[in-house]
């Protein structure tokens, strides 16, 4: 397994998102590369991003949509869907000019969120066929719901599109009491068909449903049983990415590198226990 750092972890609004800093927390982490997490303030600067990108010419297998773009496409309207859309296009320039592979989308999103499913449903098709003029696999998230739930979405689509591919998140999974779905027998065809193309690592600490603590935090912070995760890992054989995604800012945008360093130890963990 590879484990890789979201960069959404390390540059947010906390320090102005200013992706230069990039350079400066990649020489400290002990990770093996990096998920790049896209933001809206970042199109105007794009040429310039992708410059800088590939003169630092860091691993990024991954990179995750900017995550308003299922918001858009959810509510409906012509103006808001050409948004998304182009968000969708930039993102995937970049994707592959920085030679990613895979590409994380939020499908829905947002306060529309999946109420109007139909919709982002039918759409997945068109931002599919998007990315594979890019070389790129398109993942869906388990985004939160606030109408069903995201193992029913994923069903959903599943049944209209028997190819699709997923990131699980650990963190989405428990906001919604799901986490335990991936161990049973019912849902072992998500990752032994190979729907699952890629996981999330972050802890959840409250209740299921709980809005108000939505957070992704470092591992070992929240209440999920990571142990019971990891072993579900070694019986699945899974060999791919995990992706880091716990914030660790404090109140002045500095980044605590040692608290991620030792939750990159932790995974690394998951591959060697028997």
């Amino acid at each position: 397994m590879k484990v890789l750092c979201s960069t959404g972890g390390i540059i947010g609004p906390q320090n102005q998102r200013n992706f230069r800093l990039l350079e400066k927390y990649s020489k400290e982490l002990l990770c093996d590369g990096f998920e790049l997490m896209m933001y809206k303030a970042w199109y105007n600067e794009l040429d310039d991003l992708i410059s800088y990108l590939k003169d630092l010419q860091l691993y990024i297998p991954v990179v995750h949509c900017e995550k308003n773009i299922g918001t858009c496409i959810g509510t409906g309207t012509a103006e808001e869907i050409k948004r998304g859309i182009d968000f969708f296009k930039a993102d995937c320039r970049v994707a592959e000019e920085i030679a990613a592979q895979m590409l994380v989308l939020h499908l829905w999103g947002g306060m529309v969120s999946d109420s109007n499913f139909d919709t982002n449903l039918l759409y997945y098709e068109k931002l599919n066929e998007i990315a594979k003029q890019y070389s790129l696999e398109l993942l869906i998230e388990n985004i939160v719901c606030n109408v069903k739930d995201p193992m029913t979405r994923w069903c959903q689509l599943a049944e209209f599109y028997p190819d699709i591919s997923f990131v699980f998140d650990t963190k989405m999974a428990s906001f919604h009491g799901q986490l335990e779905l991936l161990y049973q027998k019912e849902y072992e065809w998500l990752w032994k068909n190979g729907h699952i193309s890629h996981y999330h690592i972050g802890d959840y600490g409250s209740f299921p449903m709980d809005w108000s603590n939505l957070k992704s935090l470092p591992i070992g912070m929240g209440n999920i049983d990571f142990d019971s995760f990891g072993a579900f890992l070694r019986r699945s054989s899974y060999d791919g990415f995990l992706t880091l995604e716990g914030s660790s800012f404090d109140d002045n945008g500095d980044v605590d590198i040692t608290l991620l360093n030792k939750c990159f130890e932790i995974i690394r963990g998951w591959d060697k226990h028997s």
